[in-house]
């Protein structure tokens, strides 16, 4: 190395007056040999420490200077230890010019990507004939693989688009643009989305703590598809006293809800819109426990005919405890929710009611047990009864993944009974954004 020669060679050339008073020589001030010798050690360690400053500052100036040329080739001829590799090397590559902004606007311009898979396998026995609204699970099936996209659009507006991929094809779950900055704290979405008519119809697949959806769900609320429509939707934080949240959501869709075994709402010209208003309050009750209560309220025309009308009214109630020191390990949940229905169809009106209540607790770390019982009325014929009850076992492995097993016992209206053991496993990929709490 020519730097450490140079500061070799300077510093003998600095100890040669010294080194011409060693022992045996004249001594040119009359001091005694043993202090020269002292005073000529002291100044080489000096001068030790000089040179290896110096050369501490060589070796950083040659890593700058060498820094282009290990980046332009293209491989190294061998891989240096990671103690050996210096700071400049294993700094970041320069980011791509984007304006001014850095490589960060580049990602803001794409959105968050998430897949989730819905495996579902059933095994027991379903004799549930076509009139029956719950129909039996196949043996098994990629039920749903569900893809989200999901960004900030500009500081006044986030955009959110759920794509659906089944056995029977692809549909837009939800696509819709929430506009966040509007006066008087107002928040608006317009686009195809859920319905905040009670708890579960605004719930995915992937975010039920069951397999399956509730019978007055599937009864009464339009099935698994629920009230998922095309339209827009309004939402207000109402004030109120003494800690309670209230939130007021007025929603106004194209007016088709429901599938094929579960009608619900058919729009039979551009005026047939269905509406949905819903009533959430919320209290903390406790450090540890919570509850949230719900009224709801939908009308829309149904698939008689364009002068004949279906009315739900709604209750929905949700208890939560998680305790602030063993929150990670226990917990609980406990729903129900309540749906009455007024369907006008010929020769006269019928009405049917219907209910669940269920029960999840945590009682380990990635160990969760639950249970729930069924009842519902049919919309149509509101002399059957349906009623069933689930035992529901769900592990954990991380937060991207569950399997879940369920036993599922219905006793339907037209005596048929089934067992059922049903088996899920749902898996995340990419960043999926919370849901509502």
């Amino acid at each position: 190395m020519k730097f450490r020669i140079v500061l070799v060679g300077a510093t003998i050339f600095s100890c040669l007056p010294l080194l011409a008073q060693q022992p045996g020589a004249p001594a040119q001030t009359g001091a005694p040999a043993g202090e020269d010798t002292a005073a000529l050690l002291q100044h080489i360690r000096d001068l030790e420490d000089r040179v290896i400053a110096l050369e501490g500052k060589v070796r950083l100036l040659q890593s700058a200077q060498a820094q282009p040329a290990m980046a332009a080739a293209p491989t190294p001829p061998s891989a240096p230890a990671p103690s050996e590799i210096p700071a400049a090397v294993t700094s970041a590559p320069p980011e791509v010019a984007t304006g001014g902004a850095g490589g960060a606007a580049a990602k803001a311009l794409n959105p968050d990507v998430s897949v989730i898979g819905d495996f579902i396998g059933s095994a027991g026995g379903n004799a549930a004939t076509a009139f029956a609204p719950q129909q039996p699970f196949p043996a098994m099936q990629m039920h749903e693989s569900e893809i989200g996209l999901q960004a900030i659009i500009d500081p006044y507006a986030r955009g959110d688009f759920f794509m659906s991929f089944g056995e029977e094809g692809v549909e837009l779950e939800e696509g819709y643009i929430t506009l966040t900055a509007l006066p008087k704290g107002f928040v608006m979405k317009v686009g195809k989305m859920r319905s905040a008519f009670g708890k579960v119809n605004g719930m995915h697949n992937h975010v039920l703590p069951w397999v399956d959806r509730p019978l007055v769900v599937t009864n009464l609320g339009g099935g698994e598809d629920g009230i998922d429509d095309a339209g827009l939707s309004v939402e207000h934080i109402l004030p109120a006293p003494k800690g309670i949240f209230l939130d007021l959501t007025g929603q106004v869709f194209r007016g088709d809800s429901g599938d094929s075994n579960s009608p619900l709402f058919h729009s039979w010209q551009h005026s047939d819109v269905s509406t949905v208003e819903h009533l959430r309050a919320y209290k903390d009750i406790t450090e540890s426990t919570n509850l949230d209560f719900g009224l709801s309220y939908a009308r829309g025309h149904n698939d008689v005919g364009a002068d004949f009308l279906t009315q739900l009214y709604g209750i929905d109630a949700t208890v939560r405890w998680k305790p602030l020191r063993r929150s990670i390990y226990h917990s609980f949940v406990g729903r129900t929710e309540l749906i009455w229905s007024q369907r006008q169809q010929l020769p006269f009106e019928q009405r049917a009611f219907g209910f669940y209540v269920s029960g999840d607790y945590q009682f380990h770390r990635r160990w969760f047990l639950g249970g729930r019982y069924d009842q519902s009325e049919r919309p149509q014929l509101a002399n059957l009864t349906d009623r069933g009850g689930s035992l529901v076992l769900t592990y954990w492995p991380s937060e991207f993944s569950q399997i879940r097993g369920q036993y599922r016992f219905t006793d339907y209206g037209d005596n048929v009974k089934a067992n059922e053991l049903l088996m899920q496993v749902l898996f995340s990929l990419g960043a999926h954004g919370a849901h509502p709490f």
